[in-house]
């Protein structure tokens, strides 16, 4: 029978393994392979910046041009509002596609399949020629000669308002989607004990079901947000206002294509770090309690 070592001999052991040096693997392919990468990003960064068509000296001067930051605050504008509509209108249609009524389910259904079976640059160009479709906007009792108000279309939809409402209706039709997906994320047994607790649907649906799928809806609609940041450039063939739309009319004068696409790219790059910058704290917010389980 083997003998049971002794608590000190135990020690002494446990000590000595602690006392031996611990290297790490050596793996000298991936090393290599790292520095060739490396290499070829510096190469490209460096025969971008030498190009000699990059025009520094134009990019510096149109950066922070007055021109450059109007349309810079327009994009702003565009996406957070859009996104805002985009967001609350979703979460409408969410909650009326999991409905039990079916004119309600159907009604989002066939929203969404609207919106998201036609190309964003299709509605940008319907909603910027509105006033063709309908010439005037009229507000009275149906069928009847009772007018209260009636201007033109062309009037009351300008080229940044024909942008929101194509932006943020098409907006909706992408975030019902998500949160559906957060909601039905939530364990069904939430909702049937706050009804047993008395709770109304929609007081359940406010105060218990979307705090907790809002884990599940942050990470997809923060994505969804630096779409839309992206995809505002689009309104540029509405004049929209937009930073392209601003930088398109310098460089149709000038022809300093390249050098005002970097502009404007240094300030997508931008805008994009500082929304992703909310989305984390966002995600760190909702994920708490996850997060603190994770760690243990």
């Amino acid at each position: 029978m083997a003998s049971v070592p002794s608590t000190a001999a135990a020690a002494r052991t446990a000590v000595h393994d602690e006392d031996l040096p611990v290297r790490r693997l050596r793996r000298p392919g991936r090393t290599v392979a790292a520095l060739v990468v490396a290499l070829c990003v510096l190469g490209i960064a460096w025969s971008f910046a030498t190009n000699p068509a990059l025009d520094w000296g134009t990019v510096g001067a149109y950066l922070f041009a007055q021109l450059t930051v109007k349309g810079v605050w327009v994009t702003f504008y565009l996406t957070v509002v859009s996104m805002v509509i985009g967001v609350v209108g979703g979460t409408v249609v969410a909650v009326m596609a999991l409905s039990d009524n079916y004119v309600l389910r159907s009604i989002a259904s066939l929203y969404t399949a609207l919106f998201r079976g036609t190309p964003v640059l299709v509605q940008i160009i319907f909603w910027g020629f509105i006033g063709a479709f309908f010439p005037k906007v009229t507000l009275g009792i149906p069928f009847t000669d009772v007018v209260f108000y009636s201007a033109q279309t062309s009037s009351l939809v300008s080229a940044t308002t024909a942008a929101i409402l194509a932006l943020g209706l098409n907006e909706i039709a992408y975030a019902a989607e998500i949160v559906r997906g957060g909601i039905d994320s939530v364990d069904h047994g939430q909702r049937e004990a706050a009804s047993a607790l008395g709770l109304r649907p929609a007081l359940t649906m406010r105060r218990i079901v979307l705090p907790q799928a809002m884990r599940v809806i942050v990470p997809p609609m923060g994505n969804e947000v630096i779409t839309m940041l992206k995809t505002s450039a689009l309104v540029s063939v509405i004049a929209g206002n937009d930073l392209m739309t601003n930088l398109q009319q310098v460089y149709s004068q000038n022809y300093k294509v390249i050098p005002l696409l970097v502009v404007a790219s240094l300030w997508y790059l931008a805008l994009t770090a500082v929304f992703t910058l909310g989305q984390r704290q966002l995600e760190k917010h909702y994920g708490r309690g996850i997060r603190s389980r994770r760690a243990r």
